[in-house]
């Protein structure tokens, strides 16, 4: 079956294995096969009524029967992985068990890692489906235990982490994510304001980057889905990432719009630390790393021989590849890790959807969504996050898929990043590697945000069942 073809509510996926090139009945068209007009029962040549009924019968219990045979192990809803130290996730790797466990066509998933080596120096692609890691290649630098700058991607992980502290911490900050945060309470640091509009703003806005921060470099705005240019503004500067991120410039009020800018997820950082009373990366360490099982994983502190004293809410997360599956697994399982609630489900259900915090574009609370239809290749329930270098991680309720692709250059797995130990490099027959130039006849290498959708598009079109 196309893993996009809109079915009837009550008509089951397989319906198209059983019937492969026949379009699935709609509801109106279900109604007219169960019940016949008075005029058709009477037109001449056709069985009686009771004949008929005996015949749709015997029709629903075949199909149930074939359903039966057909149906695909179904959804991982009780299975969580151990720790990779203890075992790991459980794994298919021939075609027919990829196909008959998480059913995914093997051989699409190899072209979309071919795709996948086009767009960076260094890079893999893994797929988990039905709780069966389905999928796990790389090439250059990347391999499943080394900890690369995720860029952008840990944007994703702040999120979370905010909507951990806002359950846990309601009376602290009883609006949510409607409070408004530049008060002597939330962002002491911020007085005096630079900015009179910077009282205005909402935990919300920061987190769908609607706060009215300036983007960064030569990143737009964006008003109602119209693109707004802006001349690029000084950012984040990481020997005073607090203040610098404070003092960013406004482009527009507070909600007017968007634009994509790092200084608003860290000052929601700044934020949670206040609240918490814990560094971001020991709040996530204790909520999220250590019940999940992650293995060894940090944030990129260390820039050019000055160690960072406070994560980037912005991003720079690095996890193992196994482990950032681990993270979109919880997420698809609407925050629940076995027995236990890490993140509230109302809140990983807000990520997945438009958000009244940004009316301007797919964006809410860090993670681009696609209930626009903007991918066309995939559900619209898909939600994702990019980062730098073609990494991104992507979480497909409808299909019960997540998918994890790595991308970066070789300064995004250096050691020193995080001064974690990694294991010795594997594959370096990419040191020399360039992007392919965009010619009339070659898209070149997609490296940023429309290889990855590309990759989103394409693993979908290996779902089968």
């Amino acid at each position: 079956m196309h893993p996009h073809q809109q079915l009837s509510p009550h008509v089951p996926r397989t319906y198209s294995a059983i019937f492969p090139y026949a379009a699935p009945p709609t509801r109106s068209e279900d109604k007219k096969r169960l019940a016949l007009t008075a005029g058709d029962w009477l037109h001449p040549g056709m069985p009686s009524p009771a004949f008929y009924v005996l015949g749709r019968c015997l029709q629903r219990f075949t199909l149930l029967g074939l359903l039966l045979l057909t149906a695909p192990s179904g959804r991982a809803s009780d299975y969580f992985p151990k720790p990779d130290s203890e075992g790991g996730w459980r794994e298919v790797h021939d075609a027919a068990g990829v196909r008959k466990r998480a059913g995914l066509d093997l051989n699409q998933l190899e072209r979309a890692f071919e795709f996948t080596q086009r767009c960076s120096q260094n890079g893999g692609l893994l797929v988990v489906r039905h709780g069966f890691l389905a999928f796990e290649k790389y090439f250059g630098l990347a391999q499943r235990d080394v900890n690369p700058d995720m860029a952008s991607t840990g944007k994703a992980v702040t999120s979370i982490a905010c909507g951990i502290m806002l359950k846990e911490f309601h009376d602290k900050i009883p609006d949510g994510l409607a409070q408004k945060v530049f008060t002597e309470k939330y962002l002491p640091e911020a007085f005096p304001l630079d900015d009179p509009r910077k009282a205005d703003i909402t935990l919300g806005q920061l987190l769908c980057m609607t706060a009215g921060y300036h983007g960064e470099g030569s990143s737009p705005g964006m008003v109602n889905g119209r693109v707004i240019p802006l001349d690029p503004v000084r950012g984040q500067d990481i020997h005073d990432l607090d203040m610098s991120s404070i003092r960013t410039v406004l482009w527009t009020n507070p909600g007017a719009g968007y634009s994509y800018s790092s200084p608003a997820p860290h000052i929601a950082s700044i934020v949670l630390r206040h609240v918490t009373g814990m560094e971001l990366q020991e709040y996530i360490n204790e909520r999220l790393a250590k019940p999940m099982g992650w293995g060894s994983w940090g944030y990129c502190l260390h820039r050019g021989g000055f160690l960072m004293p406070h994560a980037n809410g912005a991003g720079s997360t690095a996890l193992h590849a196994t482990d950032a599956l681990r993270f979109g697994y919880c997420l698809l399982h609407h925050g629940r890790w076995g027995e236990r609630r890490l993140v509230p489900a109302d809140y990983v259900a807000l990520c997945g959807q438009p958000s009244p915090f940004n009316p301007h574009c797919p964006f809410s609370l860090m993670f681009e969504n696609n209930s626009d239809g903007h991918v066309v290749g995939a559900p619209r329930d898909a939600f994702y996050k990019s980062g730098a270098g073609g990494f991104g991680i992507f979480i497909v309720p409808s299909l019960d898929m997540v998918i994890y692709k790595l991308g970066g250059n070789d300064s995004q797995y250096a050691p020193e990043l995080t001064g974690l130990p990694q294991p010795s490099a594997k594959d370096l027959s990419r040191l020399d590697w360039r992007p392919i130039p965009r010619t009339p006849f070659n898209e070149g290498s997609l490296g940023g945000d429309d290889g990855l959708r590309r990759v989103l598009e394409m693993v979908s079109a290996a779902v089968r069942d």
